[in-house]
């Protein structure tokens, strides 16, 4: 269903009774990134999963930005009559999800973070990742989206993906070509890493329950997830072995039960 926020329309789904679960996809993802998980969780929880803009259904206008999103996503928790949430984000969507909590950790009950980070901890890397981002978003733009999904597919953050079966694999290019080069385009310049806060200096005052969840083959964000652990209060690392970035693609039965498992025992 949709939900309206001011002027733009968030595509929101929702299942399941229970305490609300409200999941955030990676960049080119979408709601259904998280279909194979939902006849699981919807046991246990109430499962909401939101296009994020300029992703799937949701319709946002130009400029928006990480922490505008977020009060999006605080005005829909409103409307859902939602107080408190588990919050899962992979990724961008982890970013996202993170940038919540810092910003709303009264309605955060616990937090998954699936390969994500707190974003970078200086200017001038903040410079250098929005200059990479806006040639990427030019790309985009200059090049259109069959292009761009092919390039995107074979980054090295990727790499452990092309071990997956064809299916999957096709799968999860057809989830790419299903959204739109502008779109994506404006995602890059104001959701990516460059033009995001960064949430380092935050990590101490987040008190309630934090799940960190990274694949042993994913060099660099398990780096980042060790050290974010160490300044968590109330924080766990979960390292899975001989997966990549995607956990919940390489390795879904190991990352469903994961989740579950982490908010059933908080």
């Amino acid at each position: 269903m949709y939900i309206e926020i001011d002027s733009k329309k968030y595509w929101v789904e929702q299942e399941g009774r229970g305490e609300p679960l409200v999941l955030l996809h990676g960049f080119t993802g979408l709601t259904k990134t998280w279909s194979p998980f939902i006849q699981q969780w919807s046991k246990n929880f109430h499962v909401i999963s939101i296009d994020l803009p300029g992703h799937g259904k949701t319709k946002a206008y130009e400029p928006f930005s990480i922490e505008t999103v977020c009060d999006d996503i605080y005005k829909i928790m409103n409307r859902l009559d939602l107080d408190n949430i588990h919050l899962l984000g992979y990724s961008m969507g982890g970013r996202t999800a993170l940038s919540f909590a810092c910003l709303y950790p009264q309605c955060v009950e616990s937090l998954i973070l699936e390969s994500s980070s707190p974003g970078l901890k200086t200017v001038d890397e903040q410079e250098n990742r929005r200059k990479w981002d806006e040639k990427l978003a030019i790309k985009l733009e200059n090049e259109g989206l069959f292009s761009f999904v092919s390039y995107w597919t074979n980054i090295p953050l990727f790499e452990t993906q092309k071990h997956l079966p064809k299916q999957i694999q096709n799968q999860l290019k057809q989830e790419r070509l299903s959204h739109n080069a502008k779109g994506l385009a404006a995602s890059l310049r104001y959701m990516g890493t460059g033009s995001q806060p960064s949430w380092w200096n935050q990590l101490e005052k987040l008190t309630f329950k934090v799940l960190l969840i990274t694949g042993e083959l994913d060099e660099k964000f398990t780096a980042l997830n060790r050290e974010m652990v160490n300044l968590l209060p109330n924080g766990e690392h979960q390292l899975i072995k001989d997966a990549g970035h995607a956990i919940h693609v390489e390795e879904p039965q190991i990352f469903g039960k994961i989740v579950s498992d982490f908010i059933l025992h908080k």
